[in-house]
């Protein structure tokens, strides 16, 4: 004690003695109204020291060497004040300050100068709402945020959305070769580039990503049931992509890290005509990239041009492509369980997998090359009516090998390893017409959607089956056993494979009409309704397989402010269906003999949500906060006497609630944070069936409890101006990959990974350094799977902005 006390009075000296040599500023700056002027910069100049004005408008520096100083206020937009004042040793001195603005249009500058929280949508309802009037839920994360975190891997980016995980990496194998993602406890995939539907089965590129949207619950009513091979039940995922300008501008970045990252961008924007307004915009990329593991590669080239004419005030042209080249190893999914017998491994301890090894080698790839393009016609028929056609058109392909990995009998340490040769391409034309109308009918404002739209898509297969290659164990290679992977050995075991060649296609045609309707300056009601027919001729060399159906999805949604442009609540009752088609099937418990195409109707979501959402602090912090209960119905589960049949009836129940909250609170800084639980059940299925036993999970569900953090601040005076720091991380809960009365339980441990980034960031260009999983947490996602993730990387980035 007597050593703490001696080193706080050491403490106390000091301060008292830098008190009296040093004096300081105190003073209010206002507007010319007389009020308060929040978060105005006010600097010593020449020196490091400031301060912010907070919400009174008052500031205070301390600790100012004596002698005469210029103390400026300054905030971007306004005009600069200074005075040249006198400081004194020991003293404060006054100095405030008075603006030329009013209280208005400082929030107008204020409010201009940073992101907008509660800024008017028009993708998540095809018309053009507020955050705080769209009953619906939905986050996004800009382009400034993956800037900010150096993301190079598109996936990442939903690190800053609650209620979404991923479950498994891009795979690139046939049909759903996407990245799969845990959204409100259900399965879901990217599926949609501005509002359209939009295939791939590999990876997508964020190097023209402008904006990504989680839009929340079942959402086939405006945007279809096909978008993607899974039905999307807990939400949908749609990409913004970047637009052309009309002035010359762009950006140069290279990034490099830790296990051979190397990427390359940029972002060329041209005014091909200033007096037409004709404007040409480039992004590109081309990235290369090693694995932490012993063999894995990836590298791509993307490039993506678009057009935007402006023909009149009235008239509008955009076009947008994308182009990716895409080649990679990828380590094999570990499947721990074979889903019928008792787990051998019931933790991740007892698996012992070693992380570093990849179970496979560069000489085995896979291709997944993409194009896309869309291109959009915007007529402005009135003052309250506009015209919205498009045309889209996209392929991907999936080209190489793949592999799985099955655990063996029960007891046994020896897991099997099978590859396939993939050869898959699909093709999606669509097409759509919107009307957007604004008008009142008497006293009550109408926001009206009127749409149609066409979804066609070819399939061609001509892969071949899966062919058993190897054994290893999680710890490598079988003593005695030792195969060891090359293109050769692979395709000389592939020979005896028989072929899966076949080709099918299906047509989705919608209609579907959207009010949302001011019933008071307070009460908003949404109210939309989509009419769907589907058809398939199944396989095209099968006679007697077509199906066709007729479905209808509603949606209603309702929002009260309490407080006008402040604080809302709202409720909502959304649905979702997915078309299933025909299925190749037999009546034969063996599987042997028999086989014929069995239609399926389709299934079913429907969600109802409520909440709250609140526009606080001058349009500075948006927070949302919901409850959710989605019951999923007439789902496909496996016959359990006849095992390679279907059975219809099957039914989920997912419920939780999300809270998320996104602040701007003063010049610099930035924050978002969130925070999800969700509960996912089958609630009818078949008793002994892996995938759909009731009152067990249904695998691919994610991690129940998750919470996200990000917050970053830039300094905007002094000698370290434009100097920034960011730090943030997720946590998730244990999550369960495999439940069953057969197998038993096995649980991927809960994990908590911290990121942090330093940057310095001018006005012309941008270095910085990130950090990624700091304290080397070793975590794990899965699918009914153990996949092991990265440990600790850098990532250190580079960008000219002209």
């Amino acid at each position: 004690m007597k050593y703490i006390y001696f080193f706080l009075m050491i403490i106390g000296c000091h301060y008292t003695a830098l008190s009296q040599t040093t004096g300081g500023l105190r003073g209010s700056v206002k507007t010319s109204d007389g009020n308060p002027a929040a978060f105005v910069n006010v600097s010593i100049q020449g020196t490091s020291k400031g301060a912010t004005a907070d919400w009174q408008g008052n500031y205070e520096i301390k600790n100012v060497p004596p002698g005469n100083h210029v103390v400026v206020a300054s905030f971007v937009g306004l005009e600069v004040k200074q005075q040249t004042v006198e400081v004194l040793a020991g003293r404060v001195t006054i100095v405030d300050f008075a603006l030329s603005e009013n209280t208005t249009a400082l929030e107008e500058i204020i409010v201009s100068a940073r992101p907008q929280l509660n800024k008017e949508e028009d993708m998540v309802a095809k018309t053009p709402l507020k955050k705080l009037e769209n009953p619906q839920t939905y986050s996004s994360v800009s382009t400034e945020i993956l800037k900010q975190q150096a993301i190079t891997n598109y996936d990442d980016a939903f690190r800053n959305v609650p209620g979404i995980s991923r479950t498994w990496e891009a795979t690139g194998r046939d049909g759903d070769g996407a990245a799969f993602f845990a959204l409100r406890g259900l399965e879901s995939q990217s599926g949609l580039v501005n509002g359209l539907p939009a295939i791939t089965n590999g990876n997508l590129d964020p190097a023209n990503v402008q904006e990504i949207q989680v839009m929340k619950g079942p959402s086939a009513t405006l945007f279809g049931a096909n978008a993607t091979a899974y039905s999307s039940y807990g939400g949908i995922i749609n990409v913004v992509t970047k637009k052309p300008y009309f002035t010359k501008g762009g950006e140069i970045a290279y990034s490099i890290g830790s296990f051979g990252l190397s990427r390359i961008t940029a972002d060329v924007n041209a005014p091909l005509s200033q007096e037409d307004r004709v404007a040409l915009r480039v992004n590109a990329a081309y990235h290369t990239e090693g694995s932490f593991q012993d063999a894995g590669f990836k590298k791509s080239l993307f490039i993506a041009p678009s057009l935007a004419y402006e023909v009149n005030d009235r008239l509008k042209f955009l076009v947008n492509t994308e182009i990716l080249e895409e080649e990679r190893a990828v380590a094999p999914v570990f499947f721990h369980s074979n889903r019928y017998e008792p787990l051998t491994f019931k933790t991740v301890d007892e698996l012992d997998l070693n992380t570093n090894l990849s179970f496979t080698t560069n000489d085995l790839s896979i291709k997944n090359p993409r194009a896309s393009i869309q291109a959009q016609m915007i007529y402005k028929i009135s003052d309250q009516w506009t015209s919205q056609s498009v045309v889209s058109r996209g392929s991907a392909k999936s080209d190489g090998y793949y592999t799985y990995i099955w655990a063996g009998d029960e007891g046994d340490n020896i897991f099997s390893q099978s590859f396939t040769d993939v050869e898959q391409s699909r093709t999606t034309t669509n097409v759509q017409q919107n009307f957007n109308g604004d008008f009142k009918i008497g006293k009550v404002r109408n926001r009206v959607l009127i749409g149609f739209d066409y979804l066609h898509q070819e399939i061609d297969n001509r892969g071949i089956g899966y062919e058993f290659v190897r054994n290893v164990t999680p710890q490598g290679l079988v003593p005695g056993e030792e195969i060891y992977l090359t293109r050769a050995i692979v395709d000389s075991v592939l020979m005896d494979a028989g072929s899966d060649n076949n080709s099918a296609s299906f047509a989705a045609f919608g209609a579907y009409v959207s009010d949302v309707v001011n019933i008071t300056d307070q009460l908003i009601v949404l109210a939309s309704l989509r009419a769907d027919y589907f058809y398939t001729q199944g396989d095209k060399v099968t006679e007697g397989d077509a199906y066709d159906e007729f479905v209808l999805s509603p949606k209603i949604g309702v929002v009260y402010q309490i407080v006008p442009e402040k604080f809302s609540v709202f409720a909502n009752y959304q649905t979702a269906f997915h078309n299933n088609g025909v299925s190749f099937v037999t009546d034969d418990p063996d599987g042997k003999v028999g086989y014929y195409y069995k239609p399926f109707k389709a299934d079913h979501a429907n969600q109802w949500e409520a909440g709250v959402k609140a526009n606080l602090l001058r349009d500075r912090l948006f927070a949302t906060a919901s409850y959710y209960n989605i019951n999923v119905f007439d789902r496909l589960y496996t016959d359990p006497v006849r095992p390679y049949n279907s059975i219809q009836g099957g039914e989920v129940e997912s419920k939780g609630f999300e809270i998320e909250v996104t602040a701007n609170l003063f010049q610099g800084f930035s924050l978002i944070t969130g925070y999800s639980h969700n509960e996912t059940l089958n609630v009818a299925g078949a008793s002994e069936d892996f995938y759909s036993q009731p009152g067990t999970v249904p695998g691919g569900q994610g991690p129940q409890d998750q919470f996200n953090f990000w917050a970053t601040y830039r300094l905007n005076f002094g000698k370290l101006k434009n100097l920034g720091f960011g730090v943030g991380g997720n946590y998730a809960s244990e999550y369960r990959v495999a439940d069953g009365v057969l197998t038993g339980v096995f649980d991927l441990p809960s994990y908590k990974v911290f990121n942090a980034s330093i940057f310095y960031h001018p006005e012309k260009f941008r270095i910085g350094f990130n950090l990624n999983n700091v304290f080397d947490e070793e975590y794990y996602i899965g699918y009914w799977s153990v996949n092991p993730q990265k440990p600790r990387n850098f990532v250190v980035s580079f960008a000219y902005k002209f």
